[in-house]
């Protein structure tokens, strides 16, 4: 009995020699991130962990404008933003809520598929849109008013539809299949992988990520070259803005992600740490490992105001 007693009073009493071990000595980093974002920031970060035992990182995934309406409508703490549109944070965040914005990684719009999907055996970078419209196929894509991969496959139709010389293309793309638009592009794997679809539009590093088949779509629709930048500037469209029932023009562009800290992070020394190591060429090769080709280097913008410790990463362009 007096044994017991003694062990009892060792686990409730004795202190722990864990620093870890206290709430007030550990460090909890919120980030709010793009979903395809998902796999290598979740990778990132237990690596980022590992060094760091006294820090949480709390990963929380939505369409890139929904992770910045977080921040300006809702007011949730926050203290790095990932974004897989650099546009939504310089057009939603800054300057109000953060004063500098980084471009890291790159990405392209692919059509994604199994091997159960109708007609995969058919399908090519020239047939695609005629195996999509067919009655006994389903596709999915993210929403537009939710997600930069939602309005850049409305992007794709516009500059498929100049591309293969078929007018009307984007309307028949736009109207079918309205039923499995979803708020996040992850979110249309789950569909993919219950078999509730059988194409998507998707990014490249998703469908590598999670091992799918894609149909890899001409440079000049894809929005992953930097010398059409002209080509995908022709195409533009309207999204939900900052303010409800407010819309904003989106015109399309090289896919670029992009990153920033916010003025008021409850923990921007560590958040300033964390996107050391991100930017880091250790950080940039996870991207690269998960099919997302960094850009190399990191672009910020503008270049003047960035904390002095992540200035060695990257390359200035002019202000915003």
């Amino acid at each position: 009995m007096k044994f017991l007693f003694t062990m009892l009073l060792a686990i409730f009493v004795l202190p722990s020699n864990s620093k870890s071990q206290s709430p007030a000595e550990r460090k909890e980093l919120i980030i709010f991130h793009a979903g395809s974002l998902s796999v290598p920031l979740k990778k990132i970060a237990q690596e980022y962990e590992k060094r760091n035992p006294d820090t949480r990182i709390y990963l929380e995934s939505a369409g890139s404008l929904d992770c910045a309406r977080k921040v300006i409508e809702l007011k949730k703490p926050c203290d790095i933003v990932a974004s897989s549109d650099y546009y939504v944070i310089n057009k939603l965040l800054i300057p109000d809520y953060a004063s500098w914005n980084i471009r890291f990684a790159t990405n392209e719009i692919v059509i994604a598929y199994t091997d159960k999907s109708k007609y995969s055996n058919e399908i090519k970078p020239d047939n695609w849109m005629d195996i999509l419209q067919r009655k006994d196929v389903i596709y999915s894509r993210a929403d537009p008013d939710s997600d930069p991969c939602g309005y850049r496959t409305i992007f794709t139709f516009m500059l498929a539809e100049e591309y293969y010389k078929r007018p009307g293309l984007t309307e028949k793309m736009t109207t079918k299949n309205i039923d499995y638009i979803r708020p996040k592009e992850v979110d249309l794997v789950a569909l993919m992988e219950s078999n509730a679809i059988d194409y998507m539009f998707q990014y490249k590093s998703v469908a590598i990520q999670h091992g799918l088949k894609y149909i890899e779509l001409p440079k000049a629709i894809n929005l992953s070259d930097p010398s059409k930048t002209d080509v995908y500037s022709s195409v533009s469209t309207e999204v939900a803005g900052n303010k409800p029932g407010v819309k904003m023009k989106v015109t399309g562009d090289l896919i670029n992600y992009s990153i920033t800290i916010l003025d008021k992070a409850p923990q921007k020394e560590e958040a300033i740490k964390f996107m050391e190591f991100l930017l880091s060429p250790e950080g940039l090769d996870i991207f690269r490992k998960n099919g997302q080709e960094p850009i190399s280097p990191p672009v910020a913008e503008p270049f003047g105001v960035l904390p002095a410790s992540l200035k060695q990463y990257l390359t200035g362009i002019k202000k915003i």
